[in-house]
């Protein structure tokens, strides 16, 4: 353990060990706070019929007590897609994104859509070559190429929902207890100001992380033009502290935020070496849920995953974070049985492997 930064005992010092929590509490780190109440947290599983995608996602919003139940309190949110790239195979659908949206605008509440994407030929991608940048007039030119080209920018402008390009703009510090990498992170001032973030990642692999769900796609909200992107120097960063699996950069981040809702779009999904050179599949599914990594634990299951074969749940639950297992969780609509199969496995590497050859150069 020693190793991986921090000790057991190191853990109970700074009171993130799980034996510490009393059943019914409070873990707060940053603006996050994560309940630890005996009710078990929910999660809705709906599977998407004659490709009506919108509906099976307000399905499986009303399955958690519905859009005024999931957003009381919250008026302020922020919807999160995964735009790793501008190709629509490996990407969050915008039918998903725009169904949360009108259902948010429907209750009342202020919506904003937004995102840092990782990389995009022509702009950081050259001759398949990637490079890491910080430079604002390449991040905003490529994140407009990819909101147009993912139809983002249509979706914003056709609902009057604001489109916020996560790589540049006002920023602003949120502090981090404890954090693994960080003791701040710095985050747009639109998130910040939020009061309820919405992760909606596509199902997939991922050759680092092993899955890339509600938690990891987080990591397209550190900004560009502070931490670079493609993101390699903040996992040379974390790398220092033996991150494995890139879990510690993915959980400082959840913990900097009011991860509240994670909808994961399962409608195609992605296997093998994800999360953007895998094969497609049709999973035909929607997962939603309120508490991220009970959300994320269901999803993998339902992709063949074990829990523990997934480094970022495993340091979740170090740092505090609950549920610790399936049984833990209450499941509505379909049995995960039922819809459970095997994705062929990502060749998991470690980033010190690709660390000198994958988003070394700088532009």
């Amino acid at each position: 353990m020693e190793q991986n930064k921090f000790s057991r005992r190191e853990f109970l010092k700074r009171g993130t060990g799980a034996a510490l929590f009393t059943a019914i509490g409070t873990l707060k780190s940053g603006e996050a706070a994560y309940s630890i109440a005996a009710k078990k947290p929910v999660v809705s599983v709906v599977k998407i019929k004659n490709d009506k995608i919108g509906f099976a996602v307000e399905k499986a919003i009303d399955l958690l007590g519905g859009i005024r139940s999931v957003t009381r309190g919250k008026e302020r949110i922020m919807l999160k897609p995964n735009l790793v790239n501008e190709s629509p195979d490996s990407t969050t659908k915008p039918v998903v994104v725009k169904t949360l949206a009108q259902l948010m605008k429907n209750s009342g509440k202020e919506v904003l859509i937004g995102e840092g994407s990782a990389a995009a030929s022509g702009f950081n991608v050259k001759e398949d070559v990637v490079y890491r940048t910080k430079k604002k007039e390449i991040l905003d030119k490529m994140q407009q190429f990819i909101f147009d080209t993912l139809g983002y920018t249509e979706l914003a402008k056709s609902m009057r929902v604001p489109l916020i390009n996560l790589h540049s703009g006002e920023m602003a510090e949120v502090k981090v207890p404890n954090g693994f990498v960080f003791d701040k992170i710095t985050l747009h001032r639109s998130v910040t100001d939020s009061d309820l973030l919405c992760s909606v990642p596509m199902m997939k692999t991922h050759v680092l992380a092993t899955v890339t769900l509600g938690m990891k796609n987080l990591i397209g909200l550190y900004p560009g033009t502070v931490y670079y992107s493609a993101r390699s120097w903040l996992h040379d960063h974390a790398a220092k502290q033996k991150s494995p699996g890139i879990a510690f950069e993915t959980i400082d981040m959840v913990r900097a935020n009011k991860l509240g809702l994670v909808v994961v779009d399962g409608s195609m999904a992605m296997e093998g070496d994800g999360p953007s050179k895998g094969s497609l599949l049709k999973m035909n599914l929607i997962i939603a849920g309120t508490n991220p990594l009970a959300t994320d634990m269901v999803t993998a299951y339902i992709m063949g995953f074990e829990t523990s074969e997934i480094p970022t749940f495993t340091w979740a639950n170090k740092a505090g974070m609950n549920p610790t297992n399936l049984a833990e969780i209450e499941v509505r609509g379909e049995k995960i049985d039922n819809v459970r199969r095997r994705f062929v496995r990502p060749n998991v590497i470690t980033w010190d492997s690709i660390s000198k050859s994958w988003g070394v150069q700088e532009i």
